[in-house]
């Protein structure tokens, strides 16, 4: 008896890593709607030697584990995805042919507001958005490419980080220019890091006891790309990123908002714009500047926010008192980041109504979830918000189990009108695999064998 074709891989492509997540439905309407089976993750695939590790979840299986393995056979997202495979079927009992879908985090969709099945007219749309999220969409069409080619019975499906956002009103995703370039253009915000957020949502609506559709959150997704979102009753009113991810928060290698001026004077010969010195400067030039040469790799020289916040001062202000010292970029770059989430955090306090509207104020994302050292610097500045955090409880949060914990001081909560404050594990992968597992059209296809 062959075995059944229900296995969901959720594939996360960054611009030079692939997470893979291996799912099998339960079917089981009492409990999750997916169960994790094993994860694979790679990174510097552009490297002369990738870095391959591999974690099967079930029982007895930890034998089988690798952990940052030097692979050779690895140049690009299409040949580690082979390699992925390949791996599958020497250590693990799993088969390619078990697996039914393949999901895709596609960061920009456009204008499509729910998952769909890669087409020739759906790879050519994510195709031509590609120009929007330069650091992502490219990416993730190389492991498309190779999943048609490799896998030609599975279905692929692409999910999109901007759907989440297709609630966001009018007057906020609009931008003050001529409406009809825009429209014709497609020139509006769209917003993104949606599968998290959506993820963040349901996880710490049932973490509050209530419905998702009821839950009002200020949320802060902090990683190397970096955003923030306003929940209302369970839909995105507002977020920090715009038409492409480079808006907003500053990241490691993106300079987050700026003037829309700043690069022309920035690439000026003699400092001043003028027809006789200004360069010519290419939408391309422009977005390697923004995209890949900026963010706080430009002002420290590392991309390891771990090792910034570990050599920043306490104050923006301590740092200059005795002069500038060795390590001034990293405080600066450290209080720049401070500065733009508070900015955001006050902008949709304001925006959900104030405390009596708001559930929580959630951290989330690789330094959302890690960095202490960042938590408690914004928690800091929105004390005279309602948000009251223990630090003795922030300095133990990677000890404390649950995919959502509380962060609060529960004597500010309860003395002083305090609002919640919660540190959130978001998983894109599970989110991507739960949503294909429920849905009517994909869920259909899974094997009940």
């Amino acid at each position: 008896m062959s075995a059944p074709r229900d296995l969901i891989l959720s594939v996360n492509a960054g611009s030079s890593s692939l997470k893979i997540s291996v799912f099998k439905p339960t079917h089981k309407a009492d409990k999750e709607p997916v169960e994790l089976l094993l994860t694979a993750s790679f990174s510097n695939i552009f490297s002369p030697l990738a870095l391959f590790s591999l974690s099967p979840k079930a029982p007895g299986e930890s034998e089988k584990s690798r952990k940052n393995e030097e692979v050779q056979d690895v140049k690009d997202h299409e040949s580690a995805f082979e390699y992925f495979l390949k791996s599958l079927q020497d250590s693990t009992s799993l088969e390619r042919d078990q697996i039914a879908h393949v999901c895709h985090r596609v960061v920009h969709g456009g204008n499509y507001p729910e998952p769909v099945r890669i087409s020739n007219e759906s790879y050519h749309h994510i195709e031509d958005l590609t120009d929007l999220a330069p650091l992502h969409n490219a990416a993730a069409l190389s492991v498309i490419k190779a999943s048609l080619k490799i896998l030609p019975d599975s279905s692929s499906i692409a999910f999109f980080d901007t759907a989440f956002h297709r609630t966001i009103p009018e007057h906020i995703a609009k931008y003050a220019i001529d409406p009809e370039i825009a429209e014709s253009k497609g020139l509006k915000k769209y917003g993104f890091h949606g599968l998290s957020y959506s993820y963040i949502l349901r996880a710490t609506a049932s973490f509050l006891k209530k419905d998702p559709s009821e839950t009002s959150l200020i949320v802060m997704h902090l990683g190397s790309g970096a955003s923030v979102c306003a929940i209302q009753r369970g839909a995105s009113l507002d977020t920090s990123m715009g038409l492409t991810p480079l808006d907003g928060l500053p990241g490691a290698t993106r300079s987050g908002g700026t003037d829309p001026s700043l690069i022309f004077h920035y690439t000026s010969k003699a400092g001043k714009v003028n027809r006789k010195t200004a360069e010519n400067v290419h939408i391309t030039d422009a977005e390697e500047i923004l995209n890949k040469k900026a963010g706080w790799k430009a002002l420290t020289g590392t991309t390891d926010f771990a090792e910034i916040a570990e050599k920043a001062a306490p104050s923006p202000r301590s740092a200059q008192s005795g002069g500038r010292d060795e390590h001034s970029n990293h405080t600066l770059a450290f209080h720049i980041l401070v500065d733009r989430i508070i900015g955001f955090v006050g902008s949709y306090y304001l925006k959900l109504g104030g405390a009596s509207h708001i559930d929580a104020l959630v951290f989330a994302g690789g330094l959302g979830e890690h960095s202490a050292a960042l938590r408690s610097a914004v928690a800091v500045r929105c004390k005279c918000l309602g948000f009251y955090i223990s630090e003795d409880k922030n300095k133990r949060a990677d000890d404390m189990e649950g995919d959502v914990v509380d962060l609060g001081d529960s004597h500010g909560q309860e003395h002083r009108g305090g609002m919640r404050v919660l540190l959130c594990h978001t998983d894109e992968q599970l989110e991507m695999a739960r949503q294909c597992a429920l849905h009517p059209e994909f869920s259909n296809e899974l094997s009940k064998k």
